[in-house]
């Protein structure tokens, strides 16, 4: 899944792409999109390589874009928001510096992707309405038919200021459009891009929307502080009173307001975190390692990562009792690690 970057222009998107991913923005790239893969740390890792000491530790990673910035004057954001729509997950970054206010900034993008989007559903109603005056087979009607209600239904939530995602549609309708890959139906957070001296960083989140993750970042400042050593970064910190963002955490809220988990598989050869969706099953899991386990599957053993630690081996965890045994269709939780069985 890809994770966007969307700002206006100015707004510290890139610097963030910069600080997130340790790759410089490029300028020859301004008018598309670069991305980076960024490993998401992961304390669970270190804990179980104190375990296995395997000969290779691998950590997963989001990939994150950084898309062109968009035109407060809306010109020329089409474009820019045809590329943004291939994003699993969109991270919209505001300024709050220079006497920018966070609140209008914010919403006004969320204006922005609903009328992108009313655009793009008012352009396929019509095709459709042309198509349904055509003599047609009864089933290929009726298909157009409920194409035509639901796009209607998600065309007047919009024109009445609501995103997709509180327009009342069944899962049923939620399939049709899923195609329009809609902006609004994306998930989504915000970060604020503070000014380097801002003491209250709260206080520029307090008109935001409550249902949407907002996080403060004084982002130009957090680049340098990265380019740091350990102790001149504390050193500085100490002095100045500033600073202190977990870029580990950031990434690790990214991971999760994607709709993405970690679990984990380990062993003397390697201990390894893997990504998974919100809700995947072991067979999903199976499939993420490799093709070959899903197609093979038998069954999955499963234990909690904190009982590996805290027994110190898979033998005590076994002679617990804690390994369980569980199907394709068993939902991975945010603490497991998997061990797959399967048949070649």
């Amino acid at each position: 899944m890809k994770i966007a970057l969307v700002g206006y222009k100015g707004s510290g998107k890139s610097t963030l792409f910069e600080w997130l991913t340790g790759t410089k923005a490029d300028p020859a790239l301004s008018h598309t999109i670069q991305s980076a893969m960024v490993p998401v740390p992961e304390p669970r890792v270190e804990a179980l390589c104190q375990v296995y000491h395997p000969k290779k530790v691998t950590y997963a990673s989001l990939e994150v874009v950084d898309t062109p910035g968009l035109s407060r004057s809306h010109e020329g954001n089409a474009a820019r928001l045809a590329l943004i729509r291939e994003a699993g997950c969109l991270i919209l970054v505001v300024p709050a510096f220079e006497g920018s206010d966070p609140a209008a900034e914010l919403n006004s993008f969320l204006e922005d992707f609903i009328l992108a989007d009313m655009e793009i559903v008012a352009n396929r109603i019509q095709r459709v309405e042309e198509q349904m005056k055509k003599p047609l087979p009864r089933q290929e009607h009726e298909q157009l038919e409920h194409e035509h209600r639901t796009l209607k239904t998600v065309l007047a939530a919009m024109e009445g200021g609501r995103p997709l995602t509180e327009a009342d549609l069944s899962d049923e309708q939620l399939r049709v459009t899923r195609a329009f890959r809609l902006l609004t139906e994306k998930p989504k957070m915000a970060i604020v891009n503070t000014a380097d001296d801002e003491t209250h960083p709260e206080r520029l989140i307090e008109n935001m929307p409550k249902d949407l993750t907002v996080v403060p970042v004084p982002v130009g400042l957090e680049l340098e502080l990265s380019k740091m050593s350990p102790e001149d970064r504390a050193a500085f910190e100490a002095e100045m009173g500033v600073g202190g963002a977990d870029r580990g955490q950031l990434l690790r809220t990214i991971m999760d307001v994607s709709g993405q988990r970690l679990f984990l598989t380990a062993g003397e050869k390697e201990v390894r975190s893997w990504l998974i969706r919100k809700g995947g099953t072991a067979i999903e899991a199976a499939a993420t390692i490799h093709t070959d386990l899903a197609r093979g599957f038998i069954r999955a053993e499963v234990m909690h990562c904190a009982d590996l630690v805290r027994l110190g081996s898979e033998r005590e965890v076994k002679a617990k009792h804690l390994v369980r045994q569980e199907p394709k269709d068993y939902v991975i939780q945010d603490d497991d690690v998997v061990l797959i069985r399967f048949s070649v």
